[in-house]
């Protein structure tokens, strides 16, 4: 196992981290350009939503056959091949301008992302020490805040100057290079998995992690946060390109810089879990979210990017908590877990989409509010009840 501090400890956890900053910056490319392809196209808000939700279904309902994959090739071939597939399947997009062609790409890209997503944490807990994984999850998930900001900026940015496709082939670029550097320092594998099972036994496991309300109701918690997180800034993109902000792709795009408070939250974790519950994190983290989303229905712009600042604060904070926790807390077969645990963060975030640019749709800003406030009310409970099941350590008959 590898110590925190250790040499083998910087070495794999940067390889990792960088390997999730690709990742991100690829998944979010087109976060950005929503509203103005929605014109390009002039389709809705909710039509032009698929260009996001396509990749992050896809890579939901990808990430458990890629985690049984990685079972018997070993996790560090799956994330190369994932990251290899990257830039090949970026550079497909951009022989197309119609945009169903163009969400079927995003289609493929969340496949291909989805290989790397469902193994990098089991990676992380089967190779780390306890207090060296609850340090290397926060480095990790940081690094998906910076990929998530980096991304968009990029494609907003680039698309406002110049177009959607030069965006792609940068990112192309990047996503190649980066998938040397990290093949060149990742370290191979000493050994296939111990707790490796037969391909038969799956569907067995997989209900069996469904079944462990200590597992289940993390994954829900992480579900509901990513889908309130994610598709409050899409909206927010809308608002502020909308009157009376009439701002431009490149300004709008800027928000996602609040994501970095995100960042910094993400690096607490490892300091909270060594002196608090980490359930009780989860409500703090998601308080913290609910308070910034309400400070953003002011109408002034400095304070709507404090508000988003807050609610990256939170939002990531509850989101590193319940990703470590299922990783932690799953006994056997702990790439199923953690996959397991995204599928339901990638679904919640798409499906999330859809709701919130339809309040966004039929009642502006403030049926937004609404419509987010009553999913904030979904994760306290489920905080509730997951603490009594963490106490009492009882799983489904």
């Amino acid at each position: 196992m590898i110590e925190f501090k250790s040499k083998a400890y910087y070495q794999v956890s940067a390889a990792l981290a960088f390997g999730s900053f690709i990742v991100f910056c690829n998944l979010y490319l087109f976060q950005p350009m929503l509203p103005v392809l929605a014109e390009h196209f002039s389709v809705s808000a909710t039509k032009i939503n698929w260009l996001l939700a396509a990749g992050t279904f896809t890579l939901a309902f990808m990430l458990l056959p890629w985690a049984i994959v990685s079972d018997f090739i070993g996790r560090r071939n799956v994330m190369l091949l994932s990251l290899f597939l990257l830039p090949a399947i970026g550079l497909l997009s951009l022989f197309t301008n119609n945009l169903t062609v163009l969400i079927v790409s995003r289609a493929i890209m969340g496949m291909a992302l989805a290989g790397f997503t469902a193994v990098a944490v089991a990676y992380m807990a089967e190779a780390f020490t306890a207090k060296a994984f609850s340090y290397a999850i926060g480095a990790y998930i940081s690094a998906n805040s910076l990929g998530g900001i980096s991304g968009r900026l990029f494609g907003g940015i680039i698309t406002d100057h110049f177009d959607w496709q030069t965006a792609v082939i940068f990112m192309a670029s990047v996503s190649f290079i980066g998938a040397m550097l990290v093949a060149f320092v990742l370290p191979k594998e000493s050994k296939i998995h111990e707790d490796k099972i037969e391909l038969s036994s799956y569907y067995r496991v997989i209900v069996q992690h469904l079944r462990n309300r200590r597992l289940f109701l993390a994954m829900v918690i992480g579900g509901v946060n990513f889908a309130l997180f994610v598709n409050l800034y899409s909206v927010t993109g809308f608002r502020l390109i909308a009157e009376p902000y009439s701002l431009p792709l490149s300004v709008t795009s800027m928000i996602f810089l609040c994501y970095l408070s995100g960042t910094v939250s993400s690096r607490l974790v490892g300091l909270w879990s060594q002196r608090f519950s980490s359930v009780f994190g989860m409500f703090v983290g998601t308080l913290i979210s609910l308070i910034g989303m309400l400070i953003t229905t002011s109408d002034s712009l400095v304070i709507i990017v404090i508000g988003l600042n807050v609610l990256s604060f939170g939002a990531f904070f509850t989101h590193s908590l319940a990703y470590g926790w299922v990783s932690q807390q799953a006994e056997t077969a702990k790439s199923t877990a953690t996959a397991l645990y995204l599928v339901h963060y990638y679904v919640s975030g798409s499906l999330g989409g859809f709701y919130l640019m339809y309040c966004w749709q039929h009642g502006g800003w403030n049926t937004v509010m609404l419509g987010a406030s009553f999913l904030y009310m979904i994760i306290f409970a489920l905080c509730w009840r997951l603490n009594h099941y963490a106490q009492a350590k009882v799983a489904w008959a």
